[in-house]
This record gives structure tokens, C-alpha cells and sequence, in this order.
């Protein structure tokens, strides 16, 4: 309710200052003990050998440096996902980078990985100290080679897999540079058995299986979607997350802001994340588990991404457009017959 009545205001800032200052107000009202945890009704539900409070989760990319986890938790979420991170802290893209399309309840963004760095994150988090499940989504620097990235995924691995719950390889954003040629079948085998055995080794070394999750694009055809889920169950990964942004801008090409290069999320997205949603569910017959993420913008997108095949969701942009209450509106639809 509150959310309704200020988002008219944070619409006439630029995008990123509104982020900005929304955090900040957040991040203060749970200092002051004006944000009250809120418990949504859900049974908790086991995925990827996690035990998840609730299966609505926070989508990567809205707190990329972990700065906010305790006032995020305080929201409902089942789990918060946070990143993407690099090795080195990098600015990302020049702004402006981030443009609503309120027409059409979507955003376009080409941030670029635009974080601290991952020492700074682990920092963060450490600072936290979080109790909940907490996946950290990780990438590569912007100016290393597409044939170095391994090296960049691999460090990022070690130093954030005591504190995670569970890691995200991000291959699929489409604003860092030929990151995305990191989907193809030879490339991703290459970097699959490196990151699976370098897992398997800080299992061994820390004591503890956390488990892998490869986030894809929505801009795969049904071969590449084919090849990736039979590279995911060769690898035994655990877990996918589909999907990422879409660089397609169909029915919205009339919009003014639909030519701005990046990646667009939200209400356009919905159908064509539901699709690979749909596609991974029959390739990989409840092998590997999926969260879906992408265009949840009401409780009904939420059912329908679930009934797709998705185990856990994941929404960003709906926060954007809906606020807070979106979750308890997701979780009384889709927890209602759990």
C-alpha cells in the first residue's frame, strides 16, 4: 500500500537514483525497527538439497554487492540472490543505462556488471551476518578474454563459497561482451568441468556440498536449449535458472524507449521465459531442479511459471512496478494448494 503511493514519486527520478534512495529508506527502516519481518504463509519446500522457507525469491541484480541483505530478508523472500559479481570491481556501462517502459511494465537495463569487486561483497556479507539461503551469482571481468573466463568464475567460486548457500555462473548476460558465446555447447563444456571440479574440491576442503546453478538467456533456440540441458546433466549440475534478459523487443517496438540497447526484462519477457521454462522442464524430466525468473509481474505469472516447471521463483522487476506486496500476493496463489 505504501509502495503505491510513493512509486508515482520514485517514477519521476532517474532509475537509478529511485534505486538508490529506495534502498536507502529501506536500509533505515529496518535500522529504526520500522520494518517488520514479515513470514509468508508457504511451506518450506526442498530443492537442490536445500531446505528453501519459501520458494519466492530475490532475482540477482538488485543488490548486486550484498549491502542490503538484512532489510531484504525482512520483505518475506524464501531466499536472496545476490551479484552479479566479478573478480575486480568494474563501473559497468556509461549512464544513463537503466529505462523504464511503464506502458508496458518493463525495463531495459545494460548496467554491465557494475559491482565492488568480490573481496568487497564477501566483506558485506560477512559484515551481515545472514541467516538465510543466500545464492551468490557470479561473472567475469568485462576486459578479460572470453578464453581466460574460466579463471574468473573459478576465483570468484573460491572466495564466496563459505558464505553461499548455493553459486550462479552467470553465462547469459547480454551487456558484458560475448559473454553469451559462453552458452555454446564446446565453450560451456569446457567451463562446466572446470568450475564442477574445482566445486568438488572446496566441498572436500571446506566440509560442505554447495551447489552450482547455471543462469541461461531467453534467447536460445530449441537446439541450444537441447545442447545446454545435456551439458548440465553430463556435469550434474545443480540446479538452472532460466532466465536472464531478453534482447528481443517484440511487442514493444513502438515504445519511445525500446531501441536502447540492453537487456530488457518484465511483463514483455514472460511468455518467452515460460517457453525455456517449459522446454528445460521436458529435457530434463525433474533431473535438475529449475528456478524461474523472469516477467512475474501478478500472483497469476507466478502460477504459471510454476506450473511450467519451475521449483523456486525468483522476481526483480516486479518489485519495481508491484513493491513488496507482490510476494504475499504470489504466495497466497501459489501456496495455497501446497
Amino acid at each position: 500500500m505504501i509502495y503505491t503511493l510513493l512509486r508515482p514519486l520514485l517514477f519521476k527520478l532517474d532509475p537509478e537514483t529511485a534505486h538508490y534512495v529506495t534502498f536507502s529508506a529501506l536500509d533505515k527502516a529496518f535500522r529504526l525497527g520500522l520494518l517488520k519481518h514479515r513470514t509468508l504463509a508457504c511451506p518450506a519446500r526442498r530443492v537442490m538439497g536445500i531446505n528453501f522457507p519459501n520458494p519466492i525469491g530475490l532475482a540477482a541484480g538488485l543488490d548486486k554487492n550484498g549491502e542490503h541483505l538484512q532489510a531484504l530478508s525482512a520483505l518475506g523472500f524464501g531466499f536472496l540472490e545476490i551479484g552479479t559479481v566479478t573478480p575486480r570491481a568494474q563501473p559497468g556501462n556509461p549512464a544513463p543505462r537503466i529505462f523504464r517502459i511503464p506502458q508496458a511494465q518493463a525495463v531495459i537495463n545494460r548496467l554491465g556488471f557494475n559491482n565492488h569487486g568480490v573481496d568487497q561483497l564477501v566483506a558485506n556479507v560477512t559484515a551481515a551476518n545472514y541467516k538465510g539461503i543466500l545464492g551468490i551469482n557470479i561473472g567475469k571481468n568485462f576486459d578479460t578474454p572470453i578464453e581466460k573466463a574460466v579463471e574468473d568464475y573459478r576465483l570468484c567460486l573460491k572466495k564466496v563459497y563459505p558464505l553461499a548457500s548455493y553459486v550462479t555462473i552467470n553465462i547469459s548476460s547480454p551487456n558484458t561482451q560475448n559473454l553469451r558465446q559462453l552458452q555454446g555447447a564446446d565453450a560451456l563444456d569446457v567451463l562446466l568441468t572446470e568450475l564442477k571440479s574445482e566445486q568438488l574440491h572446496l566441498a572436500q576442503q571446506h566440509g560442505e556440498y554447495k551447489p552450482l546453478a547455471v543462469k541461461i538467456a531467453p534467447d536460445l533456440d530449441p537446439s541450444q536449449i537441447e545442447a545446454i540441458a545435456a551439458l548440465l546433466l553430463k556435469h550434474n549440475i545443480d540446479g538452472v535458472i532460466a532466465t536472464n534478459t531478453t534482447l528481443a523487443r517484440t511487442g514493444i517496438e513502438h515504445l519511445s524507449v525500446s531501441h536502447e540497447a540492453g537487456g530488457l526484462s518484465g511483463a514483455p519477457l514472460t511468455q518467452q521465459s515460460n517457453a525455456v521454462i517449459r522446454k528445460l522442464h521436458q529435457l530434463l524430466n525433474g533431473a535438475i531442479p529449475i528456478i524461474g525468473v523472469g516477467g512475474i509481474m501478478s500472483a497469476q505469472d507466478a502460477k504459471t511459471k510454476m506450473d511450467a516447471g519451475a521449483d523456486l521463483i525468483q522476481v526483480y522487476t516486479g518489485l519495481i512496478y508491484q513493491g513488496p506486496d507482490l510476494l504475499s500476493e504470489i504466495a497466497r496463489v501459489i501456496c495455497q494448494d501446497s
